[in-house]
């Protein structure tokens, strides 16, 4: 299924859950290398993404120079977002669209977060919906901009109150557009006892007609935290991704890697095989449990011919293969057509 087909296939407000379509978040991991970042794209769909998503950006129209880090510079030591965005801002109109033909020739989506008027513009030419960042939640005219195009959003909603969340939410209906919302966290990387996974269920409750998913920034470590976010009603899954966790940088060490995507998917599908149908029915292998686990209304003890059947004569015992215990007062008051022995089982044709 293509993203932007979620928006109309996706019935909000059947009670289910879905298996979602998976965004490796690539950022700016390519580093400035082409050759990488096609890499990128080759694992994630080896991994199972169903897209990879890039970031598109130049350092001077994103971050004043006076801009400094919010991650972990144990991990990332630069100290000014400028000069760490200038380190990955290579890649624009020209590498976007080329990267955009390699993800359709190897058959996964390409998505690229526009942090610009500019780069919004040249995407909206190589993508049918746009993924707005959690910090700029906030940028009205840049929301509106993007809204302009027409086509569905998906906005990431970390480090924001409900109140931000809803006037965002405002400026995007106001222009039509179909809207998906994720659960996002800003800590990089997340705690787990940070990653509030039950405000999944809170944008659920105050935004029942919007998809909701989850933009995850925890450790891979065994994938459970995405697993949990899509058992609490999670659509898409977003989480960065790397060739190589061991490497330096920001978004490397709490990526997760074609292997953990694997893992992930591999567990989803033993989650989703034990969540079975998501409707009240028996089961077919259930069939012996019904007929032989059930009771049967049993004569307690001898019924002559003729005589009428008091509720005192009548037990209920296993199996069902008789009369349901739930048809007793249909039976009691009826006359016995046969003698009924002690412990027989009772049938429809041994009374009228």
């Amino acid at each position: 299924m293509k993203l932007k087909d979620l928006f109309s296939e996706i019935n909000m407000y059947e009670k289910k859950l879905y298996k979602p379509y998976v965004i490796a978040e690539a950022g700016v991991n390519h580093e400035g290398s082409m050759e990488l970042a096609k890499r990128l794209c080759d694992e994630a769909k080896e991994g199972g993404a169903d897209a990879i998503k890039f970031q598109t950006y130049k350092a001077d129209t994103i971050a004043s120079k006076d801009s400094p880090a919010y991650w972990d510079i144990t991990k990332e030591p630069t100290l000014s977002q400028h000069e760490l965005f200038t380190k990955h801002d290579k890649f624009w109109k020209a590498e976007m669209q080329e990267l955009k033909n390699y993800c359709d020739e190897i058959g996964i989506e390409f998505l690229s977060t526009p942090f610009d008027i500019e780069s919004a513009t040249f995407l909206n030419e190589m993508m049918d919906v746009f993924k707005i960042s959690s910090s700029d939640i906030t940028n009205k005219p840049f929301i509106e901009f993007m809204c302009n195009f027409g086509k569905p959003i998906i906005l990431s909603t970390g480090a924001s109150s409900l109140s931000e969340i809803a006037e965002a939410v405002s400026w995007i209906e106001a222009k039509g557009n179909t809207l998906a919302l994720l659960h996002c966290v800003l800590n990089y990387p997340t705690p787990d006892k940070n990653a509030n996974l039950g405000m999944i269920m809170d944008l659920k409750t105050r935004f029942p007609d919007k998809i909701i998913g989850y933009s995850d920034h925890t450790l891979p470590n065994d994938m459970k935290v995405c697993e949990i976010a899509t058992l609490l009603g999670s659509i898409i899954i977003e989480k960065h991704f790397t060739h190589d966790k061991k490497l330096p940088g920001n978004d490397h060490y709490h990526a997760m890697d074609k292997e953990d995507l694997k893992l992930f998917r591999t567990n989803l599908e033993r989650t989703f095989e034990i969540l079975g149908s998501f409707k009240i029915e028996a089961l077919e292998d259930e069939a012996s449990a019904r007929a032989n686990a059930r009771r049967s209304l049993v004569a307690l003890k001898d019924i002559p011919k003729g005589k009428m059947i008091e509720k005192e004569d009548l037990t209920f015992k296993r199996p069902a293969h008789g009369v349901s215990p739930k048809f007793i007062d249909e039976v009691v008051g009826k006359t016995a057509l046969v003698d009924i022995k002690d412990d027989d089982v009772i049938k429809w044709d041994m009374f009228k």
